[in-house]
């Protein structure tokens, strides 16, 4: 049996999800229609300053609502917990953990899915079921929400937009290992999770514990934290780097091509800064419980780290970045980028 229940998971997220903006039919197709245009025109510039090049055809930009969104993140959960969840099955895990706490694991993930699902604006399917194709989701009722929020010009802010996303597209579609070496990276994360009854109950007491902590404003506190064990730390260490390369790597060249063919460009990142660093009390709750203070963290570290790499040794050695896994910066390198500048510089 599951330690999630997945199908339910998908439905209780797609049914507590709040409705998207209110928009015409119109408002709706010419959004649409925008983003999807802004995809097709994101490539060149994006592959014209990075110098990578991912198909289109293997790897392509999809526009989606938020039930959608949902729906991939089921299917790639499920996808990177199956290891997990066939030593569960094979008799190595706790009884409590199948069963009814499937179901509850399900409400749980549903509703947490309900929530996020409101804030993404653009995710590259990093992982997805055995014979499907990766695809690039651009969240449109988020888009549209978040434009109308800023009072930006639309057009400007979906085209900005797709410039980050388009980055994350290839970034995996120009990169054969990444995609292998982020799953084998997670894979080896969650073969270290306790399976037995005693350890379950301790990890059980600590999340309540980082919980207690969250609500009561304590910094850093995270219910990611108290689920991992010393290696675990360590692996996760590596992925937050990782994440914070992709994702300033991202913001880099969204900000480095923008200026041509976003005119507002300025305007935008003043207004989405100010709002990613503040945001309401519920929000800034739900954030320091899932980490997401943390992703926040990776955008600005990670811009910082590339922006130095690439002006030390240009874009071309940056991309050096890419060579293999040895060649990623340490969470240390992320902090300090002189470091990884010197490793390829010499």
């Amino acid at each position: 049996m599951a330690m999630v229940d997945w199908g339910a998971a998908e439905d209780i997220g797609v049914r507590l999800v709040p409705a998207g903006p209110k928009v015409s039919g119109a408002e709706a197709d010419e959004a649409v229609a925008d983003l999807q245009s802004a995809a097709v025109a994101s490539v060149d510039p994006v592959r014209e300053e990075t110098g990578l090049f991912a198909d289109t055809d293997t790897h392509r930009a999809v526009v989606v609502d938020r039930n959608e969104w949902i729906r991939s993140n089921v299917a790639g959960m499920r996808e990177l917990l199956a290891p997990l969840e066939a030593r569960i099955s094979d008799g190595q895990g706790p009884s409590w953990v199948t069963g009814g706490a499937g179901r509850v694991a399900a409400f749980e993930l549903g509703a947490a899915l309900s929530w996020v699902a409101t804030k993404v604006l653009g995710q590259y399917e990093a992982v997805v079921p055995s014979g499907q194709r990766n695809r690039l989701l651009l969240v449109a009722p988020n888009i549209v929400t978040v434009e109308r929020e800023l009072d930006v010009v639309p057009q400007d802010f979906r085209m900005w937009v797709a410039l980050h996303e388009e980055t994350h597209r290839v970034q995996f579609g120009a990169v054969p290992w990444l995609e292998g070496h982020f799953r084998s990276e997670v894979e080896v994360f969650l073969s270290e999770v306790e399976t037995s009854n005693t350890q379950a109950l301790k990890r059980l007491g600590a999340i309540v514990s980082a919980i207690i902590r969250v609500l009561r404003g304590a910094p850093g506190a995270t219910i990611i934290d108290a689920v991992q064990t010393p290696r675990q730390r360590e692996i996760f260490l590596r992925l937050t780097a990782l994440m914070s390369l992709l994702e300033g790597h991202a913001d880099y060249v969204m900000d480095s091509v923008g200026p041509e063919i976003v005119p507002s460009l300025p305007q935008i990142r003043s207004r989405f800064d100010v709002r990613r660093s503040n945001p309401g009390a519920r929000d800034g709750l739900m954030r320091r419980l899932l980490g997401m203070d943390a992703k926040l963290k990776q955008y600005t570290d990670g811009r910082k780290f590339v922006a130095h790499a690439v002006d030390a040794i240009g874009m071309q050695g940056f991309n050096q970045v890419w060579q293999s896994p040895d060649s990623l910066p340490t969470a240390v390198e992320i902090e300090q980028p002189a470091l990884w500048v010197n490793r390829f510089s010499g």
